[in-house]
C-alpha cells in the first residue's frame, strides 16, 4: 500500500490545477479518495474533526448488506433447481446464484458511477462516495430475471432524475434504489410483477416440474390464499418465512440476514434504530388492526408474518434508514418510521394488485420527511419561547 500511495503523490500535481490533467481532478479524487483517506483538511471555520467519514459510513452499510447479498445468491439457486425438481448442494446453489446476481451488481455500479464521475467532472466537484450503497441497493430490491438493460435504464433514472437534477449526493429528497425499482415497475410492470419473474430462467421458456408456481407468499395472500406454499405445492413453514427460502427479490427474502445487518448498522450507530425499531412497531400495529377486523387473507394475516414477508424487513433497515430521505430529527424519525410501517401494511391490504407496499410507503414518507421535521423544530421553538417567558 506504501507503494501504491507514492505513486499516487507522484502523479498527483498533473491534476492538480495548472497540470496537463487539471480537467480530471474529480475523477482522481473519486479513486484517490476510495483508497485512502483524503490528505486535505478543513483550514478555515468551526469544524469537528472525525475519523468516521462518508466514505467509512458508506462502506459500513455495504458490509451490512452483504449476509442478504450472499443469501439471496444462495436462494437465486436454490429456487431455480426447486423448479426443476433437482436437488443439489450449498455450493451448487450459490454458484449458480453468484453467477445469475453479478452482472446485475456490474451493471448497476458501472452505469451509477459512470454518471456520477460525468457529473462531478461538468460541475468541476469532488466524486461522493453515496453510489457505493446505492450501488449495492439496486440489484438487491430487483427480480432475479430482470433484463440488464432495464437495470441500467432505471440507475441512470434514479441517480440523473432522483439524484442529481437535486443537486447530487445528500440533497436527494427520494431514496435513490426505491426511485429505481418504482420507476421499473411503473415503466415496465410485466417484468415486475407476476408469478415468473422472481425464479432465475422461469421467464424465459425453463421446464419446470408439474405444476410447479413461482408466485411469491404475498402474492398468494393476495389471491385469498389461507395456507401459503412453496413453488411445488409443500406449505411453508414459519423457518422458511424467516429464512427467505421463498421467491422474492434477490436480497429481500432472508429476515435473519437482514436483521444480522441492522445489528451491524446499529452497533456502528450508522443506522438509526429509532426508525428501525418505529417501522416495526408501526407495521405491527396496523397488522394487529387489520387482524381485528379481518375480510381477506392479507387482513386476517398474522401481524408478525407482515413483518417477515416481502421487503417490510428491508426496507425497515436499509432504505427507511437512509440518512439523506428520512427524518433528522429524533422524535420526527419515530414519527417517520411509525408512519412507513402503517402505510405499507394498509397498501398491501387494500391494493391486492400490488401486495407488495413498502416500497411506496418509505417513497411517500421520503416526501412528507421535511414537513415533520419542519413541525418537531417549530414545536420545540414554542415550548423554549413559553419557558424564555415564564423564567422572565
Amino acid at each position: 500500500m506504501n507503494a501504491l500511495r507514492r505513486y499516487i503523490d507522484k502523479i498527483k500535481p498533473n491534476v492538480e490545477k495548472g497540470g496537463k490533467f487539471h480537467f480530471l481532478k474529480s475523477t482522481f479524487e473519486g479513486f484517490e479518495t476510495f483508497l485512502f483517506v483524503p490528505n486535505t483538511v478543513t483550514t478555515t471555520g468551526s469544524h469537528i474533526r472525525d475519523a468516521f467519514d462518508m466514505k467509512r459510513a458508506m462502506i459500513m452499510v455495504v458490509i451490512a448488506m452483504v449476509p442478504a447479498l450472499l443469501f439471496g445468491m444462495w436462494n437465486t439457486g436454490y429456487q431455480h433447481f426447486l423448479a426443476l425438481g433437482q436437488e443439489v448442494g450449498l455450493w451448487e446453489n450459490f454458484w449458480f446464484g453468484f453467477l445469475r446476481v453479478l452482472p446485475i451488481i456490474v451493471v448497476s455500479y458501472v452505469t451509477g458511477l459512470g454518471i456520477e464521475f460525468v457529473f462531478a467532472q461538468i460541475r468541476g466537484h469532488e466524486i461522493n462516495e453515496g453510489f457505493l450503497v446505492s450501488g449495492m441497493l439496486i440489484p438487491l430490491v430487483m427480480p432475479v430475471d430482470v433484463p440488464l438493460w432495464m437495470v441500467a435504464v432505471a440507475t441512470a433514472f434514479a441517480v440523473i432524475i432522483g439524484k442529481e437534477v437535486f443537486g447530487g449526493t445528500g440533497m436527494n429528497i427520494l431514496n435513490p434504489a426505491l426511485t429505481a425499482r418504482a420507476f421499473l415497475f411503473f415503466a415496465y410492470p410485466t417484468k415486475m410483477s407476476g408469478d415468473r419473474i422472481w425464479i432465475a430462467g422461469l421467464d424465459k421458456g425453463m421446464e419446470t416440474v408439474d405444476g410447479y408456481s413461482g408466485s411469491t407468499a404475498l402474492a398468494q395472500a393476495a389471491q385469498n390464499n389461507d395456507v401459503l406454499v412453496n413453488g411445488i405445492g409443500d406449505p411453508l413453514t414459519t423457518w422458511d418465512k424467516f429464512m427467505g427460502m421463498i421467491p422474492g427479490s434477490i436480497g429481500e427474502t432472508s429476515t435473519l440476514a437482514i436483521l444480522i445487518g441492522a445489528f451491524i448498522l446499529i452497533l456502528t450507530g450508522v443506522g438509526s434504530w429509532k426508525i428501525i425499531v418505529s417501522v416495526f412497531a408501526g407495521g405491527a400495529v396496523m397488522g394487529l388492526i387489520m387482524n381485528a377486523f379481518g375480510g381477506n387473507a392479507l387482513m386476517e394475516m398474522p401481524f408478525w408474518e407482515h413483518l417477515i414477508l416481502g421487503g417490510f424487513a428491508f426496507g425497515a433497515v436499509f432504505m427507511a434508514t437512509d440518512p439523506v430521505s428520512g427524518a433528522q430529527t429524533e422524535k420526527g424519525k419515530w414519527i417517520y418510521g411509525f408512519l412507513i410501517g402503517v402505510l405499507a401494511i394498509l397498501i398491501r391490504v387494500f391494493n391486492p394488485g400490488y401486495p407488495e407496499g413498502v416500497m411506496l410507503a418509505i417513497l411517500l414518507m421520503n416526501v412528507f420527511a421535511p414537513l415533520i421535521d419542519h413541525y418537531i423544530m417549530e414545536g420545540n421553538i414554542r415550548r423554549r419561547l413559553k419557558r424564555a417567558k415564564v423564567q422572565a
